[in-house]
């Protein structure tokens, strides 16, 4: 490499550190909005879930569904639109989602559009760091657990976004995407940092575009799906406590009451995870056949591959039972939970803590 070379690739290393430090910058003004979209959110009255849940017993007519409301305008009555309702995995409840993050007042949903926008400048700014870091190195930029740990945020931003754009209501997601999102991309800069460099040379080869790409977009849309799962309990469990005549507190019931319903995060979640198992089976198919041609075998039980296909079997089998009646709700749940920790135990925890062939954490 020529000096002008070395010194092109120096300044463009330089300005991807300065595009995510920059990113991350404007991700903290959107958690920022999201917090503002949440309490200005609260202040509207969200009692919907539980009027729902109690309706059957006040309500002659279908057992369990919202009223439909009638309002006046000028002389003639509008019947308003009735509310989306879901069936739980239990079968036990109907209940209608949440009004969302904003709590339908205006001034929430306008930090929330705000909160969107901002997402979406530092989505931008993060995918131009990691292209900025890709030309530096002249690679895919996957080398290590810093490039991997940039690409991982910026796919799981994207994700969210194409889902917003696709008109999905998982606008809710917004406050816990950016914050995780900012715990990664610290974590990245503080402990994982590695300056730009070679590959080792088990990594020279056009599998690193297929095999850790599709990794990459594997456990960014994973952690979507965990992200829905973990809201499902606990929305599952504030449905319940009403549903037993329970009380719960007045903060519980702020956020709470503006989720979608636990029915539909569980199919939300489902959803995600089932669309992108296939491509998971293939990312390890794609490993084996890198292994063959890197190492000569496909196959050697060095620990990435051990946890890989752990996490391979903990998702097929929250799969099966999600499919399965006795097994339904927060069974499967615990499942899902499971085989997404099994991934953040195969990336942190098998790249940091144990060695082996893919030992190449790069800190």
């Amino acid at each position: 490499m020529t000096p002008l070379a070395a010194e092109v690739n120096e300044n463009l290393a330089q300005i991807s550190n300065y595009l995510v430090y920059s990113s991350m910058a404007v991700y903290t003004l959107a958690f920022l909005a999201h917090i503002a979209e949440w309490i200005f959110g609260s202040r509207s009255k969200v009692g919907r879930t539980a009027a729902a849940l109690t309706s059957a017993k006040d309500t002659a007519g279908a057992a369990g569904a919202p009223a439909v409301q009638v309002r006046g305008k000028g002389g003639t009555a509008v019947l308003d639109k009735p509310k989306v309702v879901t069936r739980s995995t239990a079968g036990a409840r109907d209940v209608p989602d949440g009004p969302g993050a904003a709590g339908g007042t205006e001034d929430g949903d306008l930090y929330g559009r705000i909160a969107v926008s901002l997402t979406t400048l530092a989505f931008v700014i993060e995918a131009a760091g990691v292209v900025a870091r890709a030309m530096s190195v002249q690679r895919a930029p996957w080398g290590n657990m810093y490039e991997f740990s940039l690409t991982f945020s910026t796919v799981a931003v994207g994700a969210y976004l194409i889902l917003l754009a696709l008109k999905k209501n998982v606008r809710w997601m917004g406050l816990i995407l950016v914050t995780t999102v900012l715990l990664d991309l610290g974590i990245a800069t503080t402990w994982l940092y590695t300056a730009s460099d070679q590959l080792v040379p088990a990594l020279h080869s056009y599998w690193l575009w297929i095999h850790v790409s599709t990794a990459i977009i594997c456990g960014a849309v994973f952690y979507i799906g965990a992200t829905g799962t973990v809201l499902y309990l606990f929305r599952d469990s504030y449905e319940a406590k009403l549903a037993g005549g329970g009380t719960p507190g007045r903060f519980a019931s702020s956020v709470m009451e503006r989720l979608p319903s636990a029915a539909t995060l569980d199919k939300f979640s489902y959803r995600i995870n089932a669309a992108f198992f296939p491509l998971w089976t293939f990312t390890i198919i794609a490993g084996a056949i890198w292994a063959g041609d890197a190492w000569g075998r496909y196959w050697g039980w060095d620990p990435k591959e051990v946890w890989s296909f752990v996490t391979w079997v903990a998702y097929a089998c929250y799969l099966h039972a999600r499919a399965t009646a006795g097994w339904k709700g927060r069974k499967a749940a615990y499942l899902a939970l499971f085989a997404f920790a099994c991934w953040i135990w195969n990336y942190y925890g098998v790249n940091i803590l144990l060695n082996g062939k893919h030992s190449y954490a790069g800190v």
